[in-house]
């Protein structure tokens, strides 16, 4: 069989057809799969500038009767990179992974992960990912070993593929020597830790983690990270992650999505979102009318950005240590008396809060 020689060149509409045409031959011959697998590499291949989309959706929308949860979401997540999805509560993180997971049908848009679309091809989904839940899902009464090995018979791995892929992934998250007891002995994070292994049973090309480090002490979350880290570099894995701890973000994602009110309101490396807001950040509280003291701020040749609260305002400035004095006597000929003042570097946190605002949600 000859293939095209090179993929330089070759166009994402064919790129999408070889992908069909490929599938189609490797679901009906399983001799010729490993050759379908190198073709889909190689064609696929960033070394010619085509990184693989490995999560595409278009125009998500989801209604649950007149609440609409989704409203328009598009993503693109490269293969191997890790995307987080940011969002308050209720802002439709887990809502998008629902659809994404095959859990849940969307009212309108579109979506493929690993190449196959979510609504016509669900079992195909199913195959090629991996999924670890915010809510733990184990069963007490079993052992670490079977809840996997049962994981492995839900997809029909035979008996010694499961051996294997045990012994691999137990070594992986550090269960060697609790994987034969009960599961009501684990600790929170070794739960969390079985509920990762249990993802990577089917050896996924994609994995979702929603919340993955939900509850856990900082040691145990370093740990996960580390993981995560891991399955990215050594197994070229793509991973999207929802979480609500900023600096899990910062730390793990070469791209974060921000979602608010179901729509997708910031997308970007956590830097170059970070560097949005200004170089430095002079955050004063205090008492007096911070909304005339905003507007004065404003028309000062170096601030950039000027975020009034209640009682705290937010200034984007060229250098901190440089304007602090200047800001400062600003306030004072705006009678705004100051109870305290910082200055900082812009954080993934003061993206999250610029785009989603300070009210707290149910």
């Amino acid at each position: 069989m000859y293939f095209a020689p090179t993929p330089r060149g070759i166009t994402v509409a064919a790129l999408a057809w070889w992908r069909r045409k490929f599938a189609l031959l490797g679901a009906s011959n399983r001799l010729k799969l490993p050759v379908v697998q190198y073709v889909l590499r190689r064609f696929t291949s960033s070394e010619d500038g085509l990184a693989d989309i490995m999560i595409e959706a278009r125009g998500l929308i989801k209604r649950f009767g007149t609440i609409t949860a989704l409203d328009g979401v598009d993503l693109d997540v490269a293969g191997g990179s890790i995307y987080a999805l940011l969002g308050p509560n209720g802002a439709g993180k887990t809502t998008t992974i629902n659809i994404l997971t095959t859990l849940a049908q969307p009212s309108a848009g579109s979506a493929r992960v690993a190449g196959c679309d979510v609504l016509r091809q669900a079992d195909e989904v199913r195959r090629r990912i991996g999924v670890t839940f915010q809510d733990l899902v184990l069963d007490p009464d079993l052992t670490g070993r079977q809840i996997l090995d049962i994981h492995g018979r839900l997809y029909r791995q035979p008996r010694e593929l499961r051996r294997r892929r045990i012994g691999e992934i137990v070594e992986l998250v550090q269960l060697q020597d609790a994987i034969d007891r009960l599961v009501k002995t684990y600790s929170g994070g070794m739960k969390r830790r079985l509920e990762l292994a249990r993802g990577l049973m089917t050896d996924p090309q994609v994995l979702f983690l929603d919340e993955p480090t939900q509850g856990l002490d900082p040691q145990n979350r370093v740990t996960i990270w580390e993981y995560i880290r891991t399955l990215r570099r050594e197994r070229g894995l793509t991973l999207l992650l929802t979480t609500h701890y900023m600096e899990e973000a910062e730390a793990l994602a070469d791209t974060v999505g921000i979602i608010d009110h179901g729509r997708k309101v910031a997308e970007g490396t956590p830097a170059t979102l970070a560097a949005e807001l200004g170089t430095d950040l002079i955050r004063i509280t205090g008492a007096g009318d911070s909304t005339d003291l905003a507007e004065q701020l404003r028309l000062l040749p170096y601030v950039n950005r000027v975020s009034p609260g209640e009682r705290v305002i937010e200034i984007g400035v060229d250098s901190g240590s440089r304007r602090i004095a200047e800001v400062v006597a600003q306030a004072n000929r705006n009678g705004f008396t100051i109870e305290d003042i910082s200055v900082t570097r812009p954080s993934l946190g003061d993206v999250f809060l610029k785009y989603t605002g300070r009210a707290l949600r149910d």
